[in-house]
Parts: C-alpha cells; structure tokens; sequence
C-alpha cells in the first residue's frame, strides 16, 4: 500500500480522505490558501504546506504549486477529492508525467466524459438508453432552433463541458430558445472555457438516480447500489438518500447494468457515477458520468458498510476487487443533507464566522463536517459547511432521524439552510418518497427567513 499520499483538496473531504488514509497506515499531505491556514484539514494530515493566497486560481487549482509539494513531501500519489481538479485531465496527465500515482481513472477517460456530446456517443456505442437529442455541437442559434423543432419542444439547451447546471436552460419555444442561446453560449465560455453547445428533449419530471461503480485494473467492474438524488436547488443536489425509493427492483437490476456496461466500454477504473434521468414510467436515459468520488458517497457506505475511499486507494495501488457483485449486501436506508452556508430563502452565501457549533449525535447519525467553533466561512470558496447522514432501518426511521438531528444541529453566527432542510425532509411528498427534480420549485415553501437556531 501507498506509504504517503498528497490530497489536492480542502474542507470535509480533505478530512475524509485523510481518515481512511491513517486508518489504512498511510501518511498524509494537506495542502491549503492562505485563507485555509486555520482549516481543520490542515491540523489532521501528517504534513501540510501552504500553496498559495485565497482565490482557487492562486491555490486549490495550481498545478505546479500542488506538484511541487508532492515532490517536496515525496507523496507516491495524489487523490483529487471531488470538486476542484478531481475532474481536470490535464492534472491527471501532469500527475501520471511527474511519475506518480493519480487516484481516479485515466487522463483519457476523463477527457472522453468531460464532454457531454462525445460522453453521450460513448453511451450510445455501449447500448445504454440515451435522450433524443444531438451528438454534435451546434453551430449558432439558427441551427438550434432547426434541431429544437425536429425534437419538439420543450427541449433542455446544454454546454457540452457544463457542470452544476451552468450553461443549462429549459425553453420551451423557439423565442426563448433564440434568447437563450447566446447567454448559456458565453457563460459556458468563460466558466469552462468551452462554449459548445448540444440540445435534448426534455423529460418531465424526471428522477436523478444514479449508480455508483467500482472498477481496478484487472478488469473487473462492479456496482455498488445506486442513490436517488433528485431533490436539487439550482440544479445542485440538496438531499440524498440510498436505496431509491421511486424505482422498481426490476429497474434497479437494468440500470446497474447499464452502469457496468458504460464503465467497461470506455476502460473505466476506480470509482466513478454513472447518473441517469428516470421518468415516471421507469424509463431510464444516461445524463452524465462523474469520473471520481461523489458529494454524497456516504450513503452508499452506509447501506454497504464499505469504505469507498479505501476501494479507491487499493484499486489506484493496483490491487484487485476483494469482492464480486454479489457479495455486496444492502442493508437499511440512509439519507444525506448538505448543509449550506447560506440564506435558507434566497440560497445566497453566509459568509463569517461561526460563533457556536453544535452536531447532533447519536445511533445511526453520521457527520462530515469541514468547521468548528471559530471557524471562518470564506467567501472564495463552495459555502457547504458539511453533511448530515441518518441510517436506520428503514427509510421512514430514518426520515424521523434526519428530521431530529436537524431540529438539533445549532450553527450560530452565519445563516444556513436547515429550515429548508428541515421542511424538505418532513413535507408528505419527500416521506411518500416520490419527489423528482422539480420538488425544490413545486412544494418548498419557505415559511422562514431567518436559519437556524
């Protein structure tokens, strides 16, 4: 096993990471901003050096600085994290050429999927269900337009290199089509450095479900379950919860097909998602894969009592999958909250610091949290303070579980969101378990304008 890894990450999962890291033996290198000084990532790892000021473009996304400290530190290899450069080819391939170790899958593979349009031709070409839609950019808003008809309205306007809904609109005419292009167009440009553009049909009120899947380097690909992660704000994920609860077992079987199928074509290894939109039909289609480890992998050890982190430094070690499909036993049902720095009404960030933390505890109550009394919520970076995972049972103790622990996580200082939380989890939609992608805009209705305790 690895004997020192460098983790080019911060906050709750630098933490993660670093946890199954000692556990393992392993040593750990945290790197952090001026402004991450303090951080209690910093204090955990075995070593930790400051690569730069505050802004990500000057820090967490400074190859050269990151490389350097792995060099300095003699770290055999580098895990991304999520977020960040967990997804950047170019640092994988930097790593891979500085002679050491990227945990996550190939350069190549991330680049195939860090594109929606040649992501969805790779799907195709696996036999896994796909949106109608097209698989080549499209050229300027006549050409759009042109497409959108032939589909039929409403269609899903998409930047091919997007992520966390930018560059993405709904339009539901070819008016709002013209409008809209050439803004998602330039935003996508300047986010991502992209600004191709492709169009799908759009599917009503659909679920997110998606697969998370295990592979090494022999070969091997399996499934580890799938989460339902359908109740989203802005396009990013609020609430997740293992098993889903909207799909059929029949359903379940197909779509961890499909996953392993998808990650067998394209060579995949370590763990990755592969996510699907499902209509209310139990219809499935492909949507994106996240090539690296997800916000809401703890639900998934719940359920599984599998440590995903150590999957991934032994398979990133070459090692070969202890265990097949079958032996992955599913137990009880866990759900995740994130907990934002931010307004619960206007989803604005709450910066500064917090004056009083207290986690709730418990049987079944599980905490990923990147603060502490004291700490200092930046404006520079993501505004999640942490995560909130209940397991029980079954899915409405569990429920019940959340619902308390939120009734009991005191953040004092900053706004966050667990009064929408809070409502979300004990409205009837979420406890009948058939919210879908729309639940944040049809049925939160915020009855508070102030967070917390």
């Amino acid at each position: 096993m690895f004997k020192k890894v460098l983790i080019a990450n911060r906050g709750e999962i630098a933490r993660r990471i670093i946890r199954t890291c000692h556990k393992l033996g392993i040593q750990t290198v945290a790197v952090y901003s001026e402004a991450d000084a303090n951080s209690l990532h910093v204090k955990e790892a075995t070593e930790s050096y400051c690569i730069g000021k505050p802004p990500v473009s000057h820090s967490y996304l400074n190859i050269d600085a990151i490389l350097d400290v792995a060099k300095q530190s003699d770290a055999e290899a580098i895990h991304p994290g999520y977020g960040l450069l967990s997804e950047n080819a170019r640092f994988a391939r930097r790593i891979e050429e500085a002679g050491l170790i990227f945990i996550g899958p190939t350069a190549n593979v991330i680049q195939a999927m860090g594109s929606k349009i040649e992501a969805r031709k790779t799907m195709e070409q696996a036999g896994v269900p796909i949106v109608q839609g097209v698989n080549e950019p499209i050229a300027d808003a006549d050409e759009a337009a042109t497409i959108a008809q032939e589909i039929g309205y409403p269609v899903m306007l998409k930047a091919s290199a997007g992520g966390g809904g930018i560059g993405m609109q709904l339009v539901n005419n070819e008016e709002e089509l013209r409008k809209a292009f050439e803004g998602n167009q330039k935003r996508a440009q300047s986010f991502f450095g992209d600004g191709t553009m492709f169009i799908e049909k759009f599917i009503a009120q659909p679920h997110h479900v998606e697969v998370q899947v295990l592979a090494d380097k022999h070969g091997n690909v399996i499934p580890v379950f799938e989460r339902e992660c359908s109740i989203q704000r802005r396009n990013q994920k609020v609430v997740e919860e293992a098993p889903s609860p909207f799909i059929t077992e029949e359903t379940r079987q197909k779509m961890l097909d499909a996953a392993v199928n998808a990650a067998k074509h394209i060579g995949y290894t370590n763990a990755g998602t592969i996510e699907f939109l499902v209509d209310c039909d139990q219809n499935f289609y492909f949507l994106e894969m996240n090539t690296r480890l997800q916000v809401e992998h703890p639900v998934t050890e719940e359920i599984t009592g599998m440590d995903l982190v150590e999957q991934q430094l032994r398979v990133a070690y070459g090692e070969i999958l202890a265990f097949s499909r079958e032996d992955i036993v599913r137990k009880g049902h866990a759900i995740e909250v994130r907990i934002y720095a931010e307004n619960p009404v206007s989803f604005f960030p709450s910066p500064g610091k917090i004056t009083k933390l207290e986690l709730p505890q418990g049987e079944g109550i599980r905490h990923e949290v990147a603060v502490q009394n004291g700490s200092d919520v930046t404006p520079f970076y993501d505004p999640m303070i942490g995560k909130l995972i209940a397991f029980a049972p079954t899915r409405r103790q569990a429920c019940i579980k959340l619902a308390d622990a939120l009734r009991n996580y005191v953040v004092e200082g900053i706004d966050t969101n667990i009064p929408m939380l809070l409502e979300t989890v004990t409205h009837p939609q979420f406890l009948l378990g058939i919210t879908t992608t729309k639940f944040v805009e049809e049925y939160y209705l915020p009855s508070v304008t102030t967070a917390g305790k």
